[in-house]
């Protein structure tokens, strides 16, 4: 019987076997098998659509290198960034002549010892260090204009370098398709406006049209508004290197990219998605998803990328149950305010055009997904505070089934399902 995991225990799906169409698992891929310097080395000596990383520094550059910032340790950052400071050494680039940009976007200034984490301490101590910042115009450089209309305010510590090296991790990201290579650089270096106007592309244009469907996991098309607008964004800033990487469920690294800034990243998302893109006969009128048990469901705002993946393998009109206990809440003030503070989806709508923020969409996503779908959620958040929108809450997987048989006429016998026990991460595609 498959279970489920919630915080740190897990629940028993209680369902017959036969109706379960599909189970979400990682995809077992055979990848090479190397330590994090041979992934690294081995990137750098194999570059995608590029020459090496010695013939794109030459001595005398001021290279800057944007690294990912506290968030995203899971990454590694500390394992491979010697590696690209020797190589950048041996190109004839002193230490002297490299500054390490953490990309925060509009997160926090990060500590002395969070710094160390990310880059270790010897390259600490040898080479220069700064957190972006979002709100300090003073040190940001205006590059343009997007043809989406998005005003690119870029960091002036960045800008005044003669070479950007992008790094980061690659992962299925819920609005640009894939994170990592573009990223970096916005929301990563950008100005608060430059990133809430891009960030309102996750919106169809005209009130009351709610979120784009095509702004979703895994799509860099050019259907995809965000990720388009994210490309305009960063060819201002002419990346001249990328090494970016991917780990598994246990944050190894698994695999490196290196080259240029859009061929090396795009290479790199291929291989996530065979990692974690995950066939399925066909969307199920049932979907029960598991956003992974603690940490991965600290919060709501973390749960975002569970629902994302659900949605995905949820017929129209159908039901779906997330688990994610959020022993801290909500996890962030905007998210809060758009379930909270609002009755009509127009208001959330309104309010979220006029003042756009990530956690604010990851509000207006649940509030809107529980409009055209039956949204439980298994949680240890109070009822009451879901009480101005259309989302269920229970407190069990069996309360939640007994929900869910009350939308679907009474009982869930027969009705075709889907289980995702690892739903933060793995992304369902439906085959029909």
């Amino acid at each position: 019987m498959e279970t489920m995991k919630y915080s740190d225990t897990a629940f028993h799906v209680h369902l017959d076997h036969g109706q379960v169409v599909a189970e979400v698992h990682a995809n077992a891929v055979d990848l090479p098998k190397r330590t994090v310097r041979e992934h690294i080395e081995y990137a750098l000596d194999h570059p995608i659509g590029a020459g090496p990383i010695e013939e794109a520094v030459q001595s005398g550059d001021k290279v800057c290198i944007i690294i990912s910032d506290v968030t995203r340790r899971w990454q590694q950052p500390s394992t491979y960034l010697p590696i690209l400071v020797e190589r950048l050494n041996r190109a004839g680039i002193p230490d002297k002549d490299i500054l390490i940009l953490c990309a925060t976007g509009t997160h926090r200034r990060q500590t002395e010892e969070e710094h160390i984490s990310l880059v270790g301490e010897d390259l600490y101590r040898r080479i220069r260090f700064i957190d972006h910042q979002c709100d300090d115009r003073e040190h940001l450089t205006y590059m343009g204009t997007t043809s989406r209309g998005t005003p690119v305010w870029l960091d002036s510590y960045a800008m005044a370098c003669d070479k950007l090296i992008l790094t980061g991790g690659v992962v299925y990201h819920f609005l640009a398709g894939f994170g990592g290579g573009r990223k970096s650089i916005v929301p990563g270096i950008a100005g608060r406006e430059t990133i809430n106007t891009n960030h309102n592309n996750a919106l169809n244009p005209g009130l009351g049209s709610g979120s784009n469907p095509r702004v979703c996991n895994g799509n860099m098309g050019e259907d995809n508004p965000f990720h388009t607008d994210l490309m305009e964004c960063a060819a201002f800033a002419k990346p001249a290197y990328l090494l970016n990487v991917i780990v598994d469920d246990d944050y190894q690294i698994v695999g490196a990219f290196a080259g240029d800034w859009r061929e090396a990243h795009r290479a790199a998302a291929k291989v996530v998605e065979q990692l974690d893109g995950v066939p399925i006969p066909r969307r199920t009128p049932l979907v029960v998803s598991s956003a992974g048990g603690y940490p991965k469901d600290i919060n709501l705002y973390q749960t975002s990328k569970t629902l994302a993946n659900a949605l995905a393998a949820t017929a129209p009109g159908g039901t779906m149950i997330l688990l994610s206990q959020c022993r801290e809440g909500f996890g962030d003030p905007d998210c809060e305010a758009q379930i909270c503070n609002y009755d009509t989806m127009e208001e959330r709508e309104k309010a979220l055009r006029a003042d756009f923020s990530i956690g604010g969409f990851i509000g207006f996503l649940f509030a809107e997904t529980a409009e055209h779908y039956h949204l439980i959620l298994v949680t240890d958040l109070p009822a009451e505070r879901f009480g101005r929108t259309k989302i269920q809450v229970a407190r069990t997987l069996d309360e939640a089934l007994e929900l869910a048989a009350q939308c679907n006429g009474g009982s869930l016998a027969g009705v075709e399902t889907t289980l995702m026990p690892h739903g933060g991460s793995t992304v369902p595609l439906p085959q029909a």
